[in-house]
């Protein structure tokens, strides 16, 4: 009798301290990896607005989205409909006439992160992210590719 009075003391403890539950968390996603390189804060997309079109690698699923570019910050406005995600700083380099970007955007109020990286060739856009939710017991990763093109500037602008 003394023997199961252990066992269940030890099982007691073991989940009052949470170690069973460290036992079924899946292990994190890494971001988006971007290359390294010689990123710098130049502002040089700013006052260009993409429309573009991708897919959900995972699933398939087509997705739109429009990318503005402003005083050194950076929107999606998909992102910002979903969860208040903002402006957020953007950094570029250039190589062979080609804009490369990355911006990282933070949702304040969940744990979402959205990690950009795209080329920009005079008005045509590709990119890749990843849609990162981490909470204590799992982590969930949407990677996305996609492309596009500049909205003309005489369109209506994106306000926030």
């Amino acid at each position: 009798m003394a023997q199961i009075l252990q066992v269940l003391a030890i099982g007691a403890v073991t989940f009052g301290t949470g170690a069973a539950t460290m036992t079924v968390m899946n292990e994190d996603i890494p971001d988006l990896q971007v290359p390294e390189g010689a990123w710098i804060d130049s502002g040089a997309l700013d006052g260009m607005t993409f429309d573009i079109h991708g897919t959900d690698l995972g699933s398939g699923a087509a997705l739109e989205d429009e990318l503005v570019f402003r005083d050194g910050t950076f929107m999606s406005v998909d992102c910002q409909n979903y969860c208040d995600f903002g402006w957020s700083e953007y950094q570029t380099k250039e190589i062979d006439g080609v804009i490369h970007f990355t911006a990282t955007t933070l949702c304040p109020d969940a744990p979402h992160t959205v990690v950009f990286h795209g080329r920009v060739d005079a008005t045509d856009i590709v990119l890749d992210a990843t849609w990162t939710t981490r909470r204590w017991y799992w982590t969930n990763q949407i990677e996305i590719t996609a492309t596009g093109t500049a909205v003309p500037s005489d369109a209506p602008a994106v306000s926030g």
